[in-house]
C-alpha cells in the first residue's frame, strides 16, 4: 500500500516527478507543482493523465481555451497535443502515463529530469 500524502511529504522539489508505482507498463507518478516553468511539449506517441490530489492547476492546450483543474479532477492529454502546465499556488498532482513517456518530451529545459532522477 502506498500512502500518497505521506510520499507527497518526501517530494521537495517543484517540477520533478517521482514514480511511486507501475502497473500494465505504466508509471503513477506524483509531483509538486509551483509556478510557470513548464515549457510547452507534447508527447508523440502516449497520453499523459493529470489527476488533481490538491490545489489548482492550470492547463494550457495549444489552440484551444485554457482551464483551471481543481482537486479531483482528472484530465487526459492524447499524444501529440501541445500543452503545458502551471499553478499560482502550490499543487499536488498525480500522473499516469507510459513508461515510454519522456518528461518534457522532445522539448529539454532547465526542468526536464531523466528516468534515473524520477526514480
Amino acid at each position: 500500500m502506498i500512502n500518497t500524502d505521506d510520499k507527497l511529504k518526501s517530494i521537495t522539489n517543484y517540477f520533478s516527478p517521482k514514480i511511486i508505482a507501475e502497473a500494465n507498463n505504466q508509471y503513477i507518478k506524483l509531483a509538486k507543482i509551483l509556478g510557470q516553468e513548464v515549457p510547452w511539449h507534447n508527447h508523440e506517441n502516449e497520453d499523459e493523465s493529470f489527476y488533481i490530489l490538491e490545489g489548482e492547476l492550470l492547463m494550457e492546450i495549444e489552440n484551444e481555451p485554457s482551464f483551471v483543474m481543481k482537486k479531483g479532477d482528472l484530465f487526459v492529454v492524447k499524444k501529440g497535443i501541445n500543452h503545458r502546465v502551471s499553478s499560482d499556488k502550490e499543487c499536488h498532482i498525480m500522473l499516469i502515463e507510459p513508461k515510454s513517456t519522456a518528461h518534457t518530451g522532445k522539448v529539454a529545459s532547465s526542468i526536464t529530469k531523466s528516468l534515473e532522477e524520477q526514480l
